[in-house]
């Protein structure tokens, strides 16, 4: 094996071959000895390639051949030196150095180029050797992928090529050279020390091109390059990259990395910082002047990508931007003539065609990006009125020559512009009015060769509440249903199943034809109540503070009588229209704090049915009575097939000064008023008929009591069932005529709570003094027991008493 005198990695050619020569000296001579092996014997292997007038502006080259017995360390350069004016090009056709490149093995290879590798230098200033010294090195190359294109920087190129191998054949690599001239690169007036920075005045070149330093070879590493376009006043300027590749270290661009300044220097609006590959990338800038920066990083790895190559132009012929800056549009940095206009909520104004008033110019393109606002607390839609539309038709009488293309969907946000709503052309347009859905609109004008008036219209930022029915006109939000549009349907709060907004009062209103009722059932319900007590049924005025919903009949007089209020998670239950309403009325006020989902129902017209309902009926000339739901002790039912609701009613009429005492000795109604309300069915029950009921469903456990007292002599009880119900055992319940706290009894005296009660209802098996007082049945010849049932729950037999 041959003696280890390798070369170090270092970064500059010279210091390279000055140690390289150094070694192989010392390795080969001793002092005062002669040399180990004759210096005639060593490889000559370094060449030259010169660029001369009248002399060739192409060549190939290939590996040197010689053999090396003694397998000492041997660095062939091959330099490529171009005549002033000139740039050279280096590209290699074969290449098969024996080893791996340093990031990778191969198996019975050498790895980490260390005895035959290719170092590249294409940032050589001259080719002497003082000038060597400073040349950055530009990658070691090994194995079998050849190093990339290379341009030099300047005039030169240069290859140190190294060997330990006992000898070399030409197949090594292979390669060709090319001279050529060097204007393309001069893209203006150079500025500073950096050899790609330039200034490029629209008075000497309005037009040309832009290129990386070394395009289309690898761009050098830590390089920075400027390109400073100074127009003259009322000229824009127009970059169109063509060709795009630099390293790509993520979105933000920390490595190499181009940026576009909207003005003369670095403090300027940014306009984009752009890496990695780009297509179709256009700049304009907003005046008539603009910056572009070229900025690479430094690093040991070698670099790939080959830069970039565009042109630029300087013109008046661009769009002028004040259509868009005299209005509340804001001009989108790096277009033509795309604007953006964000709501200042509820705020409104007018977009108009390039040029307008005067006719706009032919083949341009601007985008117009109309946005509502989205947050937590606030959703809008985008209402568009025209008032002037001239597009002129192409020769067929289509939209082939100009368009006004309008996207409501959100289409933009996945590159959809295939799929627009609407494509609009002509003098006049029947569509005079759009509206987006959601709070996102967007317009594309392309202009052909003919030219129009173009066009004028109003935008309006519409509060969006995303519920269906018919909205109010006014852009509140109030929604209105009438039964000879449509018989069912669904509704919900604003924005549902998102947040509805704080702050907010939306009503409802459902108007019925004749001999009908109006029937509502909620499906889903959460509405904010901090304050509540969650352990309980979260309605009425003493649990719902925040944000709550009420329920109101609506009568023809204008009168409004409220069914009650709710919040929290329990659900209203099913609830129908009374008999003499011609509607309902639901109303959701929120205050200024939190937010929750809100709730989603439906609604059905149907055929209004008679005062008892169903099953129900009017209970009077008598001093007590039973009542339950139907089927008992049984599971009740559902309404029949293409109904929404069963109804029970039960009015209950007892002598004047006299009270109804009703008990509930069974109750199992599916739902749980705390956790989520009486939604599939539920029993209301009034104290008084005008005044608001009590809501009841789940189930009563044995030891409670459930019994309530009337304020008069009269009270109602309703059992709605909605078409969702999987049923239930129901319920039973007795009610009593009683005097309360008379100052005399001339009948029975309830022994705790001191009600007056009919003499008969004494030993009739029936607790009718109340569910803590069992007095009217003491002292019995037949002894009394509570109510007993036997429910079935999952297989096993419950006893009820």
């Amino acid at each position: 094996m041959a003696q280890d005198n390798r070369c170090s990695s270092g970064r500059s050619l010279a210091v390279l071959l000055s140690l390289c020569f150094f070694q192989f000296q010392s390795a080969f001579s001793g002092a005062g000895e002669e040399p180990l092996v004759d210096s005639a014997l060593r490889p000559k292997c370094d060449s030259q390639f010169v660029s001369v007038a009248g002399g060739p502006t192409n060549g190939t080259f290939t590996a040197p051949v010689f053999e090396n017995s003694g397998g000492q360390s041997v660095q062939c350069v091959y330099t490529f030196v171009a005549a002033p004016n000139q740039r050279v090009e280096v590209v290699f056709t074969a290449f098969n150095l024996r080893g791996t490149p340093p990031d990778g093995w191969a198996i019975g290879n050498l790895h980490a180029c260390i005895h035959e590798y290719l170092d590249v230098y294409s940032e050589v200033l001259q080719a002497e050797a003082k000038d060597l010294v400073n040349s950055p090195f530009g990658g070691r190359y090994c194995g079998d992928i050849a190093p990339r294109r290379r341009i030099s920087l300047y005039r030169s190129v240069a290859l140190s090529f190294h060997t330990d191998k006992n000898f070399t054949t030409a197949d090594l690599f292979a390669g060709r050279y090319t001279f050529f001239n060097d204007t393309e690169y001069q893209i203006g007036n150079l500025t500073g020390s950096s050899p790609c920075s330039f200034e490029i005045h629209a008075e000497a070149k309005r037009q040309g091109t832009i290129i990386s330093p070394t395009y289309p070879g690898v761009y050098p590493k830590d390089l920075y390059c400027s390109y400073l376009f100074l127009g003259k006043k009322g000229q824009r300027i127009r970059l169109e990259f063509r060709d795009f590749d630099l390293f790509y270290g993520g979105p933000h661009c920390p490595f190499d990395v181009v940026k576009i300044y909207d003005g003369r220097t670095n403090d300027s609006a940014i306009i984009g910082t752009y890496c990695g590959q780009q297509r179709n990338l256009y700049i304009y800038s907003s005046d008539n002047e603009v910056l572009v920066t070229f900025e690479t990083l430094q690093r040991t790895a070698n670099t790939q990508n080959r830069g970039f190559k565009g042109i630029f132009e300087f013109s008046e012929s661009f769009v002028k931007l004040d259509f868009i800056v005299k209005n509340d549009g804001e001009h989108i940095r790096g277009t033509e003539c795309d604007q953006k206009i964000l709501s200042k909520k509820g705020s409104n104004g007018f977009v108009y065609s390039p040029n307008y008033p005067y006719p706009y110019h032919p083949k341009i393109v601007c985008r117009y990006f109309i946005y509502g606002m989205q947050d937590s607390q606030n959703l809008e839609r985008v209402r568009l009125e025209f008032s002037l539309f001239d597009i002129p038709k192409g020769d067929k009488g289509d939209c082939s020559d100009g368009y006004l293309k309008i996207y409501l969907k959100g289409q933009e946000t996945t590159d959809s512009y295939d799929k627009f709503d609407h494509e609009l052309c002509g003098e006049d347009t029947k569509t005079s009015s759009v509206v987006s859905d959601g709070p996102r609109l967007v317009m594309i004008f392309s202009s052909g060769e003919l030219q129009g008036r173009g066009f004028k219209a109003q935008y309006i930022f519409e509060t969006e509440y995303r519920v269906p029915g018919t909205a109010a006109p006014d852009g509140s939000c109030a929604f209105s249903y009438q039964s000879a549009s449509k018989k069912r349907g669904e509704f919900n709060s604003p924005r549902f199943p998102g947040n509805y907004p704080s702050s907010t009062n939306c009503t409802y209103t459902f108007i019925t034809s004749i001999n009908e009722q109006v029937v509502i059932i909620f499906e889903q319900f959460k509405v904010r109540a901090d304050s509540a007590n969650t352990s309980v049924a979260q309605y009425g005025f003493d649990n719902c503070h925040e944000d709550w919903v009420e329920i109101s009949n609506l009568y023809r007089d204008g009168g409004v009588h409220l069914i009650g209020r709710y919040c929290g998670a329990t659900s209203p239950g099913p609830i129908e229209s009374s008999l003499g309403a011609v509607g309902l009325r639901i109303f959701l006020r929120t205050d200024a704090e939190g937010v929750y989902s809100g709730f989603k129902a439906r609604y059905a017209f149907e055929p209004a049915k008679p005062m008892f309902g169903d099953c129900g009926q009017n209970l009077s000339s008598s001093d007590y009575g039973v009542i339950t739901s139907p089927n008992f002790p049984t599971k009740y039912s559902g309404p029949q097939k293409g109904g929404s609701r069963s109804v029970c009613s039960w009015f209950i009429t007892v002598r004047p000064n006299h009270r109804i005492l009703l008990n509930f000795d069974f109750f199992f109604i599916e739902g749980d008023p705390p956790t989520r309300g009486c939604s599939a069915a539920v029993i209301r029950l009034w104290h008084t008929l005008s005044g608001l009921p009590l809501e009841f469903c789940g189930e009563k456990p044995p030891k409670d009591n459930w019994q309530y007292l009337s304020d008069g002599n009269v009270m109602k009880l309703s059992f709605v069932v909605a078409d969702k119900s999987v049923g239930g055992e129901g319920f039973r319940a007795v009610w009593t005529e009683v005097a309360v706290a008379p100052k005399t009894c001339s009948e029975f005296k309830c022994a705790k709570n001191s009600y007056c009660i009919a003499d008969n209802l004494r030993c009739n098996s029936v607790a009718n003094c109340g569910a803590d007082d069992s007095s009217d049945e003491a002292n019995c010849k037949f002894k009394f027991f509570p109510l007993i049932l036997i429910r079935s729950v999952g297989g096993l037999i419950q006893l009820l008493i």
